[in-house]
């Protein structure tokens, strides 16, 4: 059997627009000779719909855009994903995936596993399959999943569910497997989605063909990378990461060498580049607006917008104040310079004195401190608004994940944006990203990488003075934050307690600001907002 692989970028919402990239996608894979075209997971309705489900007309119109769809299958076999309202007891939908061959009554399967955790949500919306049995398609039995259907416990935290859909379907007769997935990116799981798609086709004895979703939606990244694996567990085909892509693989093709993964870094960089592309276009803006401090947090974000949206797209501004020092202004103008985009120099040294004269009586007898800080990180905040008002632009904040974390950022300031780019990437990879832009040439100078980084926001001032040292703060972070762990378990590991003591209780008391932060792009196990959601009013002290 020749399967084509139609992995494309879905819209959440746009049911028409998907409708036409799966005909196109379809109708290539049509003339070059597939059997039977897989899509992704929800391909008409966009992945995760959230609750545009419960909008009155929304799942009716997904089912009018099945209905054309199988007018359109005129050749091949066509599996699209999408909403099937639940006709009997339970939540109102479910998770469907379609079978729709010429002339034949649609086929339907429904997802039985159903994720809760990390980003996942899915109980609020799907009732799971009432029953798994395989599919009829030109005399041989289909075993047709969606995503989860296929994850084994070997690579869930926990034993989640009491069904194994694949071991039902090959028990049932079932010959190969298709799953249609969506499967969201984060540092790593491409690798283990391979194996663990590799190992279970071994179990089993039979083929696993999975086709994965790619672009970003909101917070998540979709990675592609749909794979062809034999009954022996070897790999047969890999569609490229980050990309759209079609194939057609013979179920009885020879098997191909492993795909060599990319370093973590390239991963890393693709994922957070496609993401903002998305983000972007997805929400109506064509272009974007960021500071530009001379910083090395900044240089890694301007760096990403020019290669997601081209030079002409990106406007930096350069805002100093009487404590930025010259090395970092310049260092602004000479990345704007290497990046091709205009940087606007906007300075609010005279904005600040003004703003402070303000407070004068009612401030008076106190001594200046962070209030005076975050005001210069709120006038930076506002002008970048107000060119983002009158020009269209969407403001990236420019954070990473360390400051985030323990609340070394401003509300209202530097946090101030649309979409926070770097939120969940830690400052020790910030490093390894502008390494990794700078691979080639010199895009971010290299005084940005190697000077002590500083707010600049009081006289001489460096984050050291406040934060402990990047490489203990984020390995305190990883395992407080990433792996839940208590102080006690993390001083266990050889950490200082105080400073582990400090960190934890910085995590804990800015939950308030994260809660009210750009979204940002999920690209580690764990990212703050759709994948954490922790209470703001809380007292549990671990």
């Amino acid at each position: 059997m020749k399967i084509g692989f139609a992995q494309i970028n879905p819209t959440v919402g746009d049911l028409r627009g998907n409708f036409a990239k799966i005909v196109v996608a379809y109708e290539q894979l049509a003339r070059e000779g597939a059997d039977l075209v897989l899509t992704p997971e929800l391909a008409i309705t966009g992945y995760p719909p959230k609750d545009l489900l419960f909008k009155s007309r929304f799942v009716p119109d997904n089912l009018e855009m099945l209905s054309q769809l199988h007018s359109r299958v005129l050749g091949p076999a066509l599996i699209v994903g999408f909403v099937d309202p639940n006709q009997g007891r339970g939540k109102a939908f479910h998770n469907a995936a379609a079978l729709l061959e010429r002339g034949m009554p649609i086929q339907k399967t429904h997802k039985s596993l159903l994720p809760t955790y990390d980003v996942f949500d899915e109980d609020r919306y799907f009732e799971p399959a009432h029953a798994i049995v395989p599919l009829n398609f030109r005399g041989r039995k289909i075993g047709l999943t969606i995503c989860e259907d296929i994850w084994t416990e070997r690579y869930l935290s926990r034993p989640f569910y009491d069904v194994d859909p694949v071991r039902t379907l090959v028990t049932d007769g079932a010959e190969i497997i298709l799953n249609v997935s969506a499967s969201p990116f984060s540092l790593g799981k491409p690798m283990v989605r391979r194996e663990m798609i590799s190992g279970l086709a071994a179990k089993y004895h039979r083929p696993i063909f999975y086709c994965n979703a790619i672009g970003g939606n909101d917070e998540l990244v979709f990675d592609g990378n749909s794979i062809a694996i034999n009954a022996r567990g070897e790999l047969l085909m890999q569609l490229p990461s980050f990309e759209e892509a079609m194939a057609i693989v013979d179920s009885e093709a020879t098997p191909t060498a492993p795909v060599a993964s990319p370093e973590t870094v390239e991963e890393l960089y693709s994922a957070l580049s496609l993401g903002l592309s998305d983000y972007l276009a997805k929400c109506g803006f064509k272009t974007a607006v960021l500071g530009l401090s001379g910083g090395i947090d900044s240089a890694v974000v301007a760096a990403l917008a020019v290669h997601a949206l081209g030079s002409a797209n990106v406007t930096g501004v350069c805002m100093p104040s009487q404590f930025s020092s010259r090395g970092s202004v310049l260092d602004a103008l000479t990345l704007a310079k290497n990046l091709g985009i205009e940087c606007l120099r906007i300075p609010i040294a005279d904005a600040f004195a003004t703003f402070k004269a303000q407070f004068k009586d009612v401030f008076a007898g106190c001594t200046e401190d962070v209030t005076e800080e975050n005001m210069q990180a709120r006038l930076r905040g506002m002008t970048l608004m107000a060119l983002s008002n009158k020009f269209g632009h969407l403001v990236l904040s420019t954070g990473n994940k360390s400051e985030l974390a323990v609340g070394y950022c401003t509300i209202y300031g530097d946090m101030a944006g649309g979409l926070a780019v770097i939120s969940d990437v830690p400052k020790t990879m910030v490093y390894e990203l502008a390494r990794f832009i700078n691979r080639e040439a010199e895009i971010i100078p290299e005084s940005t990488i190697t000077k002590p980084p500083s707010a600049e926001l009081r006289p001489n001032q460096r984050d050291q003075d406040t934060l402990p040292p990047y490489d203990v703060l984020d390995a305190i972070l990883r395992l407080y934050v990433e792996e839940n762990l208590s102080a006690v378990e993390i001083t266990a590991r050889g950490f200082d307690e105080k400073t582990v003591r400090w960190v934890q209780r910085r995590v804990d008391l800015n939950e308030y600001k994260r809660a009210q932060a750009a979204p940002g792009l999920k690209v580690t196990s764990r990212a703050f907002g759709v994948g954490r959601r922790m209470p703001i009013a809380q007292r549990y002290v671990g």
